[in-house]
């Protein structure tokens, strides 16, 4: 259900909308979950990021790319330097934006694990929603790490099978082999119409992921892989209300200690538990 300034909202024509943006809609129409909104531009802010997160993955599935495990990262030494943890940290000397538009320019320079891809996608999917200006005010000292997000990304997590494009769901792969432990689970941006784009498999659907998964398991598995019911998004209302703030100006900024964990493929909420034990025992 959508509210709008306290006020229900179902008729998409007023929004002007094409394609996927009117699939956007009606999935959180029909979603049992409230979604609220001080403006219709704040929702359709969040239509558009949407629809350029789905954009995002689709052009890092088109793309060069490579999956690896942290050990095996690679960047672009003009954009990013690559550190001992597997971490892909932004040069000094050039704009985020930049960097992040040259994975996917210059993809056959990277190769990187699937949370690392999806934060990737978030990223470019800000950058294209908001524009330079803003994305390299509010982004700057970048770095690439597992599911390590810069505080004005503000990652949420829920438990729902209701899924709507521009969600990033996770595989889990409970009996995975020791040996190939890179495929622990999958990471998937939800595309529409049934497919989803995972890193390292391309854009496919859950019974294919699924199969793929099992055939990865230790040889005396008893629990095939299945698609959960966790799902990742980033505050849009958030990135909104500092969007249409039209407020560029300098300002403290906490920044989230980055968690090492060495564990390739997990999911975002398995990184926001390691993130907020973290921040318990200080």
């Amino acid at each position: 259900m959508i509210l709008i300034a306290g006020e229900s909202v179902t008729d998409s024509s007023l929004f002007a909308l094409d394609g996927l943006e009117e699939t956007i809609f009606e999935r959180l129409t029909e979603d049992p979950e409230t979604y609220t909104y001080q403006s219709p531009e704040e929702l359709k802010f969040e239509i558009a990021m949407r629809n350029n997160i789905v954009a995002s993955a689709s052009l890092m599935s088109q793309g060069e790319s490579r999956f690896e495990t942290f050990a095996g990262t690679q960047s672009n030494p003009a954009y990013w330097h690559v550190t001992d943890t597997g971490g892909m940290q932004i040069r000094k000397d050039v704009k985020p934006s930049d960097a992040i538009s040259d994975i996917f320019i210059n993809s056959q320079e990277y190769a990187f694990e699937c949370a690392t891809a999806k934060v990737i996608i978030y990223y470019h999917a800000i950058l294209k929603t908001a524009g330079e200006e803003f994305f390299n005010h509010y982004f700057q000292d970048l770095y690439l790490y597992s599911w390590h997000f810069d505080s004005d990304l503000v990652m949420q997590s829920t438990d729902t099978y209701h899924f709507i494009p521009g969600d990033v769901v996770y595989f889990n792969n409970p009996d995975f082999n020791p040996m190939t432990f890179w495929w622990r689970g999958e990471n998937a941006v939800v595309m529409g119409d049934g497919k989803f784009f995972g890193h390292g498999l391309g854009i496919e659907d859950a019974d294919y992921i699924i199969e793929f998964l099992n055939g990865t398991r230790k040889p005396d598995s008893s629990k095939p892989a299945y698609l959960t019911d966790y799902v990742a998004r980033p505050s849009f209302n958030h990135l909104a209300k500092l969007y249409f703030s039209q407020r560029i100006h300098g300002r403290g900024k906490y920044r989230h200690r980055i968690i090492f964990h060495n564990k390739d493929s997990i999911s975002c909420d398995r990184y926001l538990y390691y993130l907020y034990r973290d921040y318990l025992q200080k």
